[in-house]
């Protein structure tokens, strides 16, 4: 249960630069560091001793995690300064939480975030998602299509790359948003400058702001001079991928910034001037979004000056082979494999297999079978099991399989109907988990809380 909570609070790993997980008791569970020229600890080397003896000079009065174990309270924010037990000091802005079951305590969670020189690290909290121009940013003559639909919209870029309007891009889950996006990118007169992407659903609510527009020193404890996003893409491209996620006031906030083409940081009053395309993406009808509260109208007619559609896979059948080639081919050449391409029968699957995780999914298809492929062809064995299994029922589309006779009959035969909706659910949530990012996607997917999934995931064991 445990390093369950770790995996979510890994979905904001390029905002915390550490990340200690002990049981209720004060043993190291868990270890991360992503700066290791700040904190040389390696989890080899402290998992399951105490925290206490990994930094000596704590008592558990003084620890944050030894008082959030004893009082259940959070701690926000808390400035220290750690000594290790091999003598290295380490200056950290540390939150605290503790991890509960059935309202008891089972350990504690502390993420952290280095303090070294102002502005040293503004590409380090971005290190996986900001693009220079020669760091292999897609191109419009990335995108494999043989669609119709698709084919306007490459045809379309290179027109909406050079102007400095704002985009919205709406596509499902997996159908390749940042692959359009970093194609107008590369399209523009802004190619030579950065391209910064986020995930606007990974980042709590009290830190996405302090991202999105920097800080200044005192704002808060231990906070320091920082800039923002919207500094760091200055002259290039921002991305910010499912928007509709964010608060309203940020997003009242973003819809300032845009239009003033200025931030102001986090406990400052300065304007900072801004030159930045925004292009924004949202996985539901940008309309129904509007609808339902969670994205602001006005905001959505600032960002949709231009708006890309991209069809799901299910309605680009002619995609389904074409790129499943295109993926071997590449796969050959990364894997130093030699798959010629599909069996028949696989080719059937394809065709009928609805796709809900669209292009991801496929490409993610392809790459587990190249894993266990033993002939020159991928066969039905190959595949994963809620693919190849010959009774196969596709839980997002909900439709039966046409070859049986027996419409849904075959499903429930023997079972009671409480059986029968939990076996129902768990597949779906299980197919819901290997296409999305995240635990938070996968529950917008399904159309239920996070809290909602993480009990279903308890219920039936699902790690």
């Amino acid at each position: 249960m445990i390093r369950r909570y770790v995996e979510q609070l890994l979905n904001i790993y390029n905002y915390i630069d550490g990340l200690i997980v002990t049981d209720q008791n004060g043993y190291i569970e868990y270890f991360a560091t992503y700066r290791s020229d700040v904190n040389r600890l390696k989890e080899k080397n402290i998992l399951h001793k105490h925290i206490t003896e990994v930094y000596p000079e704590l008592t558990d009065e003084t620890s944050s995690i030894m008082r959030v174990l004893r009082t259940g309270e959070p701690i926000d924010n808390e400035y220290q300064t750690l000594h290790t037990y091999e003598g290295q000091s380490i200056r950290a802005i540390n939150t605290t939480m503790p991890i509960k079951s059935n309202n008891e305590i089972i350990g504690a969670v502390e993420v952290s975030r280095y303090i070294d020189r102002p502005y040293q690290r503004q590409d380090i909290t971005l290190e996986t998602k900001e693009y220079q121009a020669d760091k292999g940013l897609y191109t419009v003559e990335d995108i494999i299509t043989m669609n119709p639909q698709m084919e306007d919209i490459k045809q379309r870029i290179p027109m909406i790359a050079d102007t400095d309007s704002s985009v919205l891009i709406y596509g499902e889950t997996g159908t390749g948003k940042e692959l359009v996006a970093q194609s107008i990118h590369t399209s523009s007169k802004r190619a030579g400058k950065r391209f910064v992407s986020q995930n606007c659903a990974a980042i709590p609510e009290n830190l996405l702001e302090s991202i999105l527009f920097g800080t200044k020193k005192g704002s808060y404890t231990g906070a320091e001079n920082k800039p923002g996003l919207f500094e760091i893409a200055n002259g290039g491209t921002l991305f910010l991928d499912e928007i509709n996620s964010m608060e309203m006031n940020v997003q009242a906030k973003i819809l300032k910034a845009i239009e003033d083409k200025q931030v102001v940081r986090l406990g400052g009053y300065e304007p900072i001037k801004t030159d930045v395309k925004v292009i924004s993406a949202v996985n539901e009808k940008p309309l129904d979004c509007v609808r339902e509260g969670k994205l602001r109208e006005d905001l959505f007619y600032r960002l949709s000056v231009v708006q890309v559609n991209i069809p799901p896979l299910r309605e680009r059948k002619e995609d389904i082979l074409y790129m499943t080639e295109k993926f071997i081919e590449s796969y050959n050449r990364s894997m130093h494999r030699n798959i010629l391409g599909l069996d028949e029968r696989v080719e059937e699957i394809f065709r009928n297999h609805g796709w809900p995780g669209n292009v991801r999914e496929l490409k993610n298809v392809i790459e587990g079978a190249f894993n266990v492929a033993s002939t020159r062809f991928i066969l039905k064995k190959d595949l994963p099991e809620y693919l190849s299994h010959p009774m196969h029922f596709d839980p997002v589309s909900m439709e039966a399989p046409t070859n049986t006779g027996q419409g849904l009959d075959f499903l429930f035969e023997g079972k009671t109907l409480n059986q029968a909706l939990s076996e129902m659910e768990e597949k779906m949530i299980r197919n819901a988990l290997r296409n999305a990012k995240s635990h938070a996607e996968a529950a917008r997917s399904l159309g239920i809380t996070k809290q909602s999934l993480n009990y279903k995931l308890t219920k039936y064991k699902i790690k």
